[in-house]
Formats: C-alpha cells, structure tokens, sequence
C-alpha cells in the first residue's frame, strides 16, 4: 500500500539519494524516478546521493554519457530548500551557520560523517547512513530525530527491506513516519528521540 500521494498538486516527493545499489550502474531506479518527474512535474525532487555523485565522477567521457539516465544524474541538486527545511543526502557545514550554502562543499553534502545533532537554523532531513547508528541499537531501521533539528532516514534499506518515508504535513507543522505491519499495511507514527542503551 503507497503511503505517498501525489494527486493533490501541492504534495511533494523528496527524494535524498541513493538511487543506485552497489556496485552500482544499475539504473532501474533512476529511469522509474525520471518516470515519475515526468508525470508530476514539479512535485517529485530527486537530490544527489553518494553513490550518483561517484558514479559521474569515475564515468566522465566514458559510453554511460550516452545515456539519458546519466545526463540526469549529472543535473541532481545537492540540496533542498524550504522556508524551514534542508534536504540532502549527509549534511551540511553546520558551523558555517547561515553560509552553510557556501560553506558546504558538493562533496560534503553527499559523503558528510559523522552526522549532526542539536538545533541548527533549519530542521535537516538527510538519509546517508543507517540509523542504528544514531539510535545505538542494531535493530533500528526508523526514521531517527534527534529532538531537536534532524531528522534521519535510514540508509540500510538492503538490511530492514523498507525504504523510510518521513511526511511533513504544512499546515499543522508536523512530521510523521511509517512502519509497516506483517501484511504490509502502514502504520503512522511520530518520530520520537530513541532511548539509547
């Protein structure tokens, strides 16, 4: 069952990276997110992850230019941004404070760890790494918060067999997330600081 809904004009899809499974040159995701850009235009934003940013690196002048899919990758933003949001993929150079746009290198938005913690001047919601890193706890493959600025979604999806989803609803100003029970029905809840062990 989809939780995301593009029918309505203003929603969003978000995309932070990542679009490629190692080892990477397998475009099956890319072309069903160019799919997708094309018939909602405007709504579905795709960022640079890692694995794009390296694979344009290391195939520069080689036949994948041909391709439509790395002409894509090529064009990717490195972030988002909203009157209260940051997307990407890692993070940002946080001490640069309100020049974070000039002070993060491309590389950094993509590659960034150890990741942030604390309030910072936008709430970041970045993905690059997986939670159970954050959370201290192996088994914890949701969406982490920090309790203050960051929000995480977790990067071993090959490890938990979900892809996070982290909804921002305007006009209520609140974030939430979903799991999926046995049958694979989602299931909403907010995101709350975990209790480290």
């Amino acid at each position: 069952m989809a939780v995301v809904d593009l029918s309505h004009p203003e929603s969003k899809l978000i995309l932070c990276g990542d679009y490629m499974p190692p080892p990477d040159g397998d475009f099956t995701m890319i072309r069903e997110i160019m799919r997708l850009q094309d018939e909602h235009p405007g709504q579905v934003i795709a960022l640079m992850g890692n694995h794009e940013y390296r694979f344009v690196e290391e195939h520069r002048f080689t036949e994948y230019e041909e391709d439509p899919a790395f002409a894509w990758m090529k064009k990717l933003p490195f972030f988002y941004e909203t009157p209260t949001q940051i997307f990407v993929h890692a993070g940002v150079d946080e001490e640069a404070g309100d020049l974070w746009k000039v002070g993060t290198p491309e590389e950094t938005m993509c590659e960034m760890f150890p990741w942030n913690e604390g309030p910072f001047l936008k709430d970041v919601i970045a993905g690059h790494t997986g939670t159970f890193n954050m959370a201290q706890d192996e088994s914890f493959h949701d969406v982490y918060w920090d309790g203050a600025s960051h929000y995480y979604l977790d990067g071993t999806t090959h490890k938990s067999g979900q892809v996070p989803v982290l909804k921002y609803d305007i006009e209520r100003e609140r974030y939430t997330a979903f799991t999926f029970d046995a049958d694979g029905h989602p299931e909403e809840y907010e995101p709350e600081p975990p209790r480290r062990r």
